[in-house]
């Protein structure tokens, strides 16, 4: 996982929640291929035939709402997809999508700074999101070292593994 992160944009709306993002009838897999070939498409049928490796997500308030499960950002990662970036999001989600190792930012007025196809870049460790279509740059707060280090290792359960207890020294 890299700090800098660039890709091609799609764009959501608000209060996308876990079904859109991976529909409860998918989830009598917890394969990560399987799910991907499902991804967003009950929010946009077309998205798993269009999402390529490295794409970004950009989404308004609320991301990732409803339930807890760890599909959601396992089945957006398995897709290709290298970081979310929305408005806001469901707590929950949040948690998850860190501990799976795919990289979330909030960033106010995102949504509305970005259209599909643009090209985004997003510096994690100095809070920066960047319109490389248009030249718009936004603030954001940078990701606190120990939120990196876990994405740096692929998620929280990859780095317990490597590192045991000296994971959270930071």
């Amino acid at each position: 996982m890299k700090d800098v992160i660039r890709g091609r944009v799609h764009v959501f709306g608000d209060d996308i929640d876990t079904d859109q993002i991976i529909p409860g009838r998918y989830l009598t897999t917890r394969d990560p291929e399987e799910l991907a070939k499902h991804v967003m498409e009950d929010a946009d049928p077309e998205f798993p035939e269009k999402v390529r490796e490295g794409d970004v997500i950009v989404a308004g308030r609320n991301f990732g709402c409803g339930s807890s499960r760890e599909h959601a950002p396992i089945a957006l990662k398995a897709a290709g997809v290298s970081c979310v970036v929305a408005e806001s999001f469901a707590r929950i989600f949040y948690r998850n999508a860190v501990n799976v190792g795919l990289p979330v930012v909030v960033c106010e007025g995102v949504k509305e700074a970005f259209e599909d196809g643009h090209e985004i870049e997003v510096r994690l460790r100095e809070g920066i999101v960047r319109n490389l279509t248009t030249g718009e740059e936004l603030e954001t707060k940078p990701l606190p070292d120990v939120m990196m280090k876990i994405l740096e290792a692929g998620g929280l359960v990859p780095l317990i593994k490597r590192e045991g207890e000296k994971a959270f020294e930071v």
